[in-house]
């Protein structure tokens, strides 16, 4: 039991250590402050402390917080601040008012000089370091600003130039303070109520003059414009007349080839081509190659050197040829096969009257004469016999033999 009261009075008494020695050996610097740390016997650190953690020995270190973070000098008619616009006088001796804002800070790891001069101190609620920037920028820019005229302050051209030259300037005499300004940005600029009204003609005259300015290089570009247009229109038409006259010649190569033949004759150009030598046809394939852009005279063929009508009058005068002589083989052929047929035919007939007008024949017709007569269903007997003519066989089939009545 005794043991683990030991234990409670160790572990409650390294708890209090644990608060406790922190708090006094530790401070805090919050984000956006810088620390300097000042001891008794050596004096201001020449480290700055950032954010976080930092040693402290009571009753030996004193921590000294400034912000590190830029404040801001408006010498503008807000209520943000105490300053007020500054008054300036230009090189043509006209008083304007200006809204002006420059952001300073201590320069990185400087604030520990700052306190070594002591300008860390603070009057009236401001540190001694703003004081003397805001001194040391009014006399800057009081004297920077003069140098531009009326017409300066609303040139953005040269109100910028004039704002980083004065920016410049800062810096150099601000360096003495270790501080730093980030930028002179003039906000506002106000002129006398009579000089407003001729600065705005002035302004306009200046705006016409730029604009016509303008309107002369848009004249100037769009001449550039047309110029460019017109000759690429001449261009596309001479490319494309130049292009006609190729597809003329290509088709009148493909159309009659290469060969200068005047006979319109179907087969006189191939004719003529067979009577040409051969470095003759060597140079016409080369010729021919050339104008139908292949790369190799050797596969130009016979048919691009006759060309595309002459092989089809060819065709034609070949097929029309062909089909005289087989219209004649076929009309003689059929001719021939109509006189055997009716050789045949006679022939058949003859024969066929020879058997029929023989006994036998005239028997079959006399039969097929027969099997075509059809009697009435009710008979007249007028015969003075009593015995029908139908019944006397022999005398009816004579008769249908046409032998007569007295014929065997």
């Amino acid at each position: 039991m005794k043991g683990v009261i030991a234990l409670a009075k160790v572990v409650v008494l390294g708890a209090a250590v644990l608060f406790v020695v922190p708090w006094l050996l530790f401070t805090r610097v919050e984000p956006g402050m810088v620390g300097v740390r000042r001891s008794a016997a050596a004096g201001v650190d020449t480290e700055d402390l950032g954010p976080g953690w930092r040693l402290r020995v009571p009753a030996y270190h004193k921590i000294i917080y400034l912000p590190s973070t830029y404040f801001f000098l408006d010498y503008t008619e807000d209520d943000e601040g105490p300053q007020e616009p500054l008054q300036i006088r230009t090189k043509d001796n006209n008083n304007v008012h200006i809204d002006v804002s420059v952001p300073v800070r201590i320069k990185p790891g400087h604030a520990n000089k700052v306190v070594a001069t002591g300008n860390h101190i603070k009057d009236g609620g401001r540190y001694r370091y703003q004081r003397l920037a805001e001194q040391t920028t009014v006399s800057v820019l009081r004297e920077e600003l003069a140098n531009l005229d009326s017409v300066g302050f609303y040139s953005t051209e040269r109100r910028l130039q004039i704002c980083d030259h004065a920016l410049e300037l800062l810096n150099k005499h601000l360096a003495d303070l270790h501080l730093e300004a980030q930028a002179v940005l003039i906000r506002a600029v106000r002129f006398r109520a009579e000089y407003e009204v001729q600065l705005g003609q002035i302004q306009l005259n200046e705006q016409n003059k730029l604009l016509d300015h303008a309107r002369e290089r848009v004249a100037a570009e769009q001449q550039k414009f047309d110029n460019y247009s017109q000759g690429t229109a001449a261009q596309a038409a001479s490319r494309e007349q130049d292009w006609i006259k190729r597809r003329a010649e290509l088709e009148r190569a493909y159309e009659i080839g290469v060969l200068d033949i005047v006979d319109p004759t179907p087969g006189a150009t191939r004719a003529r081509l067979a009577t040409l030598a051969p470095e003759q046809i060597t140079e016409l394939r080369v010729k021919a190659a050339k104008l139908f852009g292949l790369d190799d005279p050797a596969s130009v063929s016979d048919a691009y050197l006759i060309g595309l009508k002459n092989i089809q009058a060819e065709t034609l005068e070949y097929k029309n040829r062909v089909n005289a002589e087989a219209d004649a083989v076929a009309g003689r052929l059929e001719a021939e096969g109509e006189a055997l047929v009716a050789k045949v035919q006679g022939e058949y007939e003859a024969k066929l009257n020879t058997l029929l007008s023989s006994p036998g024949g005239r028997a079959f017709v006399a039969w097929q004469a027969a099997a075509n007569i059809q009697f009435a269903k009710e008979l007249t007997f007028s015969s003075q016999e009593g015995v029908p003519s139908i019944l006397r066989l022999r005398r009816f089939a004579e008769q249908f033999m046409g032998t007569g009545a007295g014929g065997q």
